[in-house]
């Protein structure tokens, strides 16, 4: 019995480099190809279209206030400065056309309007919702985040949607490595 097990190990051992490289390729481009094409979601396009208006950050206010200054990220990328919504992020619901957060990148003077955040209090969605009932945007989960937490905030769950700063990482990563706080 033991005999089988080392001859199939060793029948392993001599399949040659070039196609386990192949296979390993061709195994993430399916993967990738799964995800689908990001810069065609639906709701990327639902937030260019909804945001459109506040890529100038004086149109922002008075619904949308800064807070917590310039987000960085724990190892590299950023996300920006959070304008938040407040009544929004108290409502309970999600809208892709009504996002909780804009996020802009500051750049001396100027503010460049490169995302959103869609934010909803884990107690305030679990009201209406049972507990393994998650929020799901225009089909993007979003993620949970548990307390404490970097921003002080009772448990939440949250979605970026990278609309107007592409991120080589996806439309819907947290972190995008285009953002600086600097």
């Amino acid at each position: 019995m033991k005999f089988v097990p080392t001859v199939l190990f060793a029948a392993a051992l001599m399949v040659p480099l070039p196609s386990l490289v192949e296979l390993a390729t061709n195994v993430a481009a399916a993967q990738h190809a799964a995800h689908g094409d990001e810069t065609s979601s639906p709701l990327v396009e639902a937030v260019r279209r909804a945001t459109d208006q506040f890529r100038d950050v004086r149109r922002a206010a008075p619904d949308y206030r800064p807070a917590l200054g310039c987000v960085s990220g724990p190892v590299d990328g950023a996300m920006g400065v959070h304008f938040i919504n407040g009544a929004l992020l108290m409502d309970g619901t999600l809208d892709a056309n009504h996002p909780e957060a804009l996020i802009y990148e500051m750049n001396g003077n100027e503010a460049r309007l490169v995302g959103v955040e869609f934010i909803v209090l884990a107690s305030v969605w679990h009201e209406t919702h049972a507990l393994q009932d998650p929020p799901v945007l225009e089909g993007q989960l979003l993620h949970y985040n548990g307390s404490p937490n970097r921003f002080g905030l009772p448990p939440f769950y949250e979605l970026h949607v990278w609309a107007w700063r592409d991120n080589p990482r996806g439309h819907f990563v947290d972190w995008n490595t285009r953002v600086s706080c600097e």
